[in-house]
């Protein structure tokens, strides 16, 4: 029997006294596309941090592939998924190459470097999220935007089978949206990459993933196709407002 890319059961994480993941049971299929969505607050992000093994539960298994994360060092994760941040700051001066060449670490001799066909999927990652007209700049001197796209790139070129995104549109415009959005789904549906990401934004996550997650106040309340999850009484009960609102800039 295949297990799950990844599979999380009772996830109950707290801090300060407070619960920020609530007895989360979830799980993605290898090769699935997953949104999850939810208020400010909901756990979205703690959860890929869980999934990750950056944070470890108080209570509940995760598992990638069968294997507890809890059982994995970081180069075995980073065999089995890559992360795209909202956003992360460089500590020294790098070339956009030079961080997307991160992406090879987990891949690399620790003796030799990297290898042809490590620069090979360095090249097309650059090559895939249209980054050859940042070649040779500095990172940190780029836009959010830009970065973002970079970091998008570095993921690309780990070529992990899981990709974790917490709002990886948040900085790029409406024409990046779209294209960084199509990437991903290019992604999932060519390279079969299993997909899990945190959006904010309904109308992306209803269009581009055929399966939404939602979270309120750490509990996952809801799972499914977009119009399963997203109902008049679900938006008005969890976002709090209108679901016309959220039907016009979906339609925009």
């Amino acid at each position: 029997m295949t297990r799950p890319a990844v599979w999380l059961d009772g996830v109950t994480v707290e801090a300060r006294g407070r619960a920020i993941l609530r007895d989360v049971s979830f799980s993605a299929e290898a090769g699935e596309r997953v949104a999850l969505i939810g208020p400010n607050g909901a756990g979205k992000s703690t959860l890929l941090r869980v999934v990750a093994g950056i944070l470890r539960p108080n209570a509940g298994r995760v598992e990638l592939g069968g294997e507890p994360v809890a059982a994995l060092d970081r180069t075995a994760i980073a065999r089995r998924l890559a992360v795209v941040p909202q956003q992360t700051a460089l500590p020294f001066s790098m070339r956009v190459e030079e961080v997307v060449a991160l992406g090879r670490l987990p891949h690399e001799d620790a003796l030799r470097g990297a290898r042809p066909v490590d620069r090979a999927a360095v090249a097309e990652a650059i090559d895939r999220v249209g980054l050859g007209h940042l070649l040779g700049r500095d990172a940190r001197e780029l836009s959010l935007g830009e970065r973002q796209l970079v970091l998008l790139a570095l993921a690309v070129a780990q070529e992990s089978p899981v990709l974790l995104l917490d709002e990886p549109t948040v900085h790029l415009d409406l024409r990046h949206q779209v294209e960084a959005m199509e990437l991903m789904r290019d992604l999932n549906e060519r390279d079969g990459t299993t997909l899990v990401a945190v959006l904010h934004d309904l109308a992306l996550a209803s269009h581009f993933f055929p399966r939404l997650v939602l979270l309120d106040h750490g509990r996952l309340v809801a799972e499914g196709t977009p119009a399963q999850v997203l109902t008049d009484e679900r938006i008005r009960e969890v976002f709090g407002v209108e679901p016309a609102l959220v039907r016009l800039a979906a339609a925009e």
